[in-house]
């Protein structure tokens, strides 16, 4: 078996591959496994978040609370190399297991030249399946000519190598990469700006959980212009000037801001472009996405594709179910993949969690759902932390049957924390089951359990 690419979706591929005993080759040209998620996307940006949180611990004077005077000095240098340590040291890991459960590796593109062939760095490589794991890259925007050395106006890419703390930033995109990078410099000492063509920041996040969490954000210092179009950015020597209009529906006049750099961040889009698909008949959609059946089966019986490069969400842990999904079904194994349970994380300060549909699809789509949350202000661990006491749980279930149907939570670590609601929502579990399974005190997981009570019965301790 052959996979092309060496992201989560991929490496996880091969090596699952291997194990179920398949003789395997990973195709990647990076030249460092772990794709996008690894190099320049997950660990790195999360890497740097912690590091500001840090920073800003002190900084912004929230230890004082604790009794701790403290001042800090930013070693920019430093937090940058210990962002690369991190990176190197996960890569080369990689590099370990493939030699761990005897995987190939194949530095270069790969091109699919038959059914059954490919070929990378002048070598031609025979497979029985191929699998099609090339992910994504930062999606252009018209208007925003991103620099080629990402030093000014970057994506995702060059927002995590900055040679210094940019005095202002604007942020084009209130998504999930745009609040987490922007979080990172805000924190870092510079004033951020994001500008969001929706009249929502994150608006595929629940609305109670958008209302909180913009609240939080612009407490923590971020500029929110919603409801705002870019329709230019102009580098000059010395700034640059981002030109904007209301967005169809919003208010104001146009406008200039200017900035010190601009980060774009308004999504990404699949890498399929020179892999040899046009060879096959293996097409794409208008977005490039690789059209799958529901085993993710090309129109090429021994060609797969999964990950960012077709439907569904692009997430790192996505692509690896994906993966694991059709190596399962190659190797005669039972399979199962489900993109209606696959969580979502923001990892700014508090995060932000779910999993599930939103109040506001389930009111769309007329289901019968009942709702219950719990703040954290409630909950003894976030409040003797005096950490996330913003933040909430909150929870949805069947109307009838008190089965969940979704999660939602703005927490210290809801990250971690949304892991039993999508437990209990991929197995079916019912508020009364979560309500009546003990959880260690102080935590602020019990925050999910009384949420739940708030299904099921009341809660103790709101």
């Amino acid at each position: 078996m052959a996979v092309i690419g060496g992201g989560p979706g991929g490496y996880v591929a091969a090596i699952k591959a291997a194990q179920l005993g398949l003789k395997t080759v990973c195709v990647e040209k990076r030249g460092s496994l772990g794709g996008t998620c690894l190099n320049v996307g997950c660990i790195p940006s999360k890497a740097l978040l912690h590091a500001s949180h840090k920073y800003e611990e002190i900084t912004k004077g929230h230890l004082k609370g604790y009794g701790i005077e403290a001042t800090a000095e930013l070693d920019f240098g430093a937090m940058m190399k210990s962002k690369e340590k991190a990176v190197t040291g996960l890569t080369k890991g990689i590099e370990g297991l493939f030699k761990k459960n005897k995987v190939d590796y194949v530095v270069g593109h790969g091109t699919i030249t038959g059914p059954n062939t490919l070929t990378a760095d002048g070598k031609t490589m025979e497979a029985k399946n191929i699998i099609i794991a090339t992910g994504s890259e930062p999606s252009p925007l018209p208007g925003v000519p991103v620099e080629v050395d990402e030093k000014r106006v970057v994506t995702s890419t060059g927002a995590l190598s900055l040679p210094e703390v940019p005095k202002k930033m604007i942020v084009i995109g209130g998504g999930v990469i745009g609040l987490e990078l922007g979080s990172v410099w805000s924190r870092l000492g510079s004033e951020v700006t994001v500008v969001e063509f929706l009249p929502d920041i994150c608006a595929v996040a629940d609305g109670d959980v958008i209302k909180t969490f913009t609240r939080i954000l612009k407490k923590q210092g971020m500029v929110m212009q919603t409801s705002t179009k870019v329709v230019g950015v102009d580098v000059k020597p010395d700034t640059i000037v981002v030109s904007t209009e209301p967005a169809p529906g919003g208010k104001g006049e146009p406008a200039t801001l200017e900035c010190d750099v601009v980060l774009c961040a308004v999504g990404r889009r699949p890498y399929t472009s020179n892999l040899g698909l046009d060879s096959v008949g293996i097409t794409t959609d208008r977005i490039g996405r690789i059209e799958v059946d529901g085993s993710f089966k090309t129109k090429v019986p021994s060609i797969w594709a999964i990950g960012d490069v077709i439907d569904g969400p692009m997430l790192a842990h996505k692509a690896e179910e994906d993966g694991v999904y059709v190596v399962e079904q190659i190797a005669g194994k039972y399979a199962h993949v489900n993109w209606d349970t696959v969580p979502s994380v923001i990892y700014t300060s508090p995060e932000v969690a779910w999993v599930g549909k939103t109040e506001e699809q389930l009111k769309k789509d007329g289901v019968a759902y009942k709702k219950a949350s719990f703040p954290l202000m409630a909950n003894s661990r976030a409040r003797a932390n005096d950490e996330g006491t913003d933040g909430f749980v909150k929870v949805i279930t069947d109307a009838e049957s008190n089965k969940l149907i979704s999660a939602h939570i703005i927490a210290p670590m809801a990250g971690d924390m949304i892991l039993p609601l999508t437990i209990g929502v991929e197995y079916g579990a019912s508020a009364e089951d979560i309500a009546r399974t003990c959880t260690a005190h102080p935590t602020v997981s019990e925050a999910i359990k009384e949420a739940c009570l708030g299904i099921h019965a009341k809660p103790i301790h709101f």
